[in-house]
């Protein structure tokens, strides 16, 4: 189990992706392959589903988004991009946008006139 460390700032969970990623040397073997990647996190997702559609525990839930979380952060890894800063400038925009409600349901998205 790893040991949660005293900060749980981004940079520190990133760091400790990265850690993943070297030990395990995912640059050398595929693990960062970027096609290889969507489908680890396609697989995560439908494990996500299968907690909230099986009323599984939270506890599960919550283990099966971590290992979304750390695939995300692995990919920015692997892409070589800033996920801190494609959060917040991607909040930006959210922030801006209007929401509807579609068949009951709230969304917020880029409403675009047919």
């Amino acid at each position: 189990m790893a040991t949660k460390p005293d900060s749980d700032s981004y940079q520190t969970m990133l760091a400790a992706v990265q850690a993943f990623h070297d030990k395990h040397d995912f640059k050398n073997t595929g693990g960062e392959e970027l096609t290889y990647r969507i489908a680890l996190m396609t697989e995560e997702l439908g494990e996500v589903s299968e907690c909230v559609t099986k009323g599984k525990p939270v506890e599960e839930l919550s283990e099966e988004v971590a290992d979304l979380l750390i695939l995300l952060m692995g990919t920015a890894i692997a892409a070589d991009f800033d996920l801190n800063e494609a959060f917040w400038n991607k909040m930006d925009k959210l922030m801006q946008r209007q929401s509807k409600m579609i068949d009951g349901r709230i969304r917020v998205s880029e409403f675009r006139e047919k």
